[in-house]
């Protein structure tokens, strides 16, 4: 990993005991799917001109949430379980034909795995969503724990999804790291107290300054990412680089 940046707090030992990874962006590339499926169910409701920078704004936000954003904003008629609905069928669609998981980011799982360190997903899309997601790529038994924001409560950028994860897996916020790309998940990793690696997705030319914030940044993201440095870091409690 290069263009690599820490807190200035983060030489602290911190004791890793549970690590938590998202799903849409940093484990799988699952984002250029959800636009293509968010712009579908626009233009089905008369709204054109949906672009990719736009859906960036978006990046780590419940499906559920951009939905009703986008029922209020484009005054859309229809019910938002009928729009959910009809969103998750056009993303698995997308999905099936094209899910990538990242190899850096897979190879880490693995790793962690291999270690016996508890592992827990923790994703905005809905449980349906995420357990397709995950027998396709064949990735879910990897985790002692997959959860949806969907069933906790608020999404991110609230911590109720970490926390959530947290309680379940009988571990400390304190003691929990989280893999991040989107500005929403970093934000709600920093509100539950947990340590947050950083890898922020979608080439954004400027990033949200809480990325700064996070105890491991990687500027470039996925492409920057390292398995093995990554791993020597956690098993180090944040003391390697």
């Amino acid at each position: 990993m290069h263009c690599i940046k820490e807190k200035k707090d983060s030489r602290k030992k911190r004791e890793f005991k549970a690590v938590i990874f998202d799903l849409d962006g940093t484990l799988i590339d699952s984002e250029p799917n959800y636009f293509e499926a968010f712009k579908k169910i626009l233009e089905e409701h008369g709204v054109t001109g949906y672009t990719a920078k736009m859906n960036r704004q978006y990046y780590g936000m419940g499906v559920k949430e951009v939905l009703e954003v986008f029922k209020e904003k484009y005054h859309i008629q229809a019910s938002i379980d009928a729009i959910v609905a009809k969103s998750n069928e056009y993303y698995l669609d997308f999905a099936k034909r094209n899910t990538v998981v990242f190899p850096e980011m897979f190879k880490l799982v693995k790793k962690l795995k291999a270690c016996c360190y508890p592992l827990a997903l923790a994703s905005g899309s809905s449980p349906e969503i995420i357990e397709d997601i995950l027998a396709a790529a064949r990735i879910g038994d990897y985790f002692d724990l997959v959860i949806s924001s969907e069933k906790v409560g608020k999404s991110k950028p609230e911590p109720d999804v970490f926390l959530e994860t947290a309680r379940r897996l009988a571990v400390a916020p304190e003691h929990c790291l989280v893999l991040e790309d989107s500005p929403y998940g970093v934000m709600a990793a920093q509100r539950a107290g947990m340590s947050c690696i950083a890898v922020p997705s979608g080439n954004l030319s400027a990033l949200h300054s809480c990325f700064f914030k996070a105890d491991l940044l990687l500027e470039n993201g996925i492409s920057d990412f390292s398995a093995d440095k990554a791993f020597k870091w956690i098993q180090s409690d944040g003391l390697a680089v």
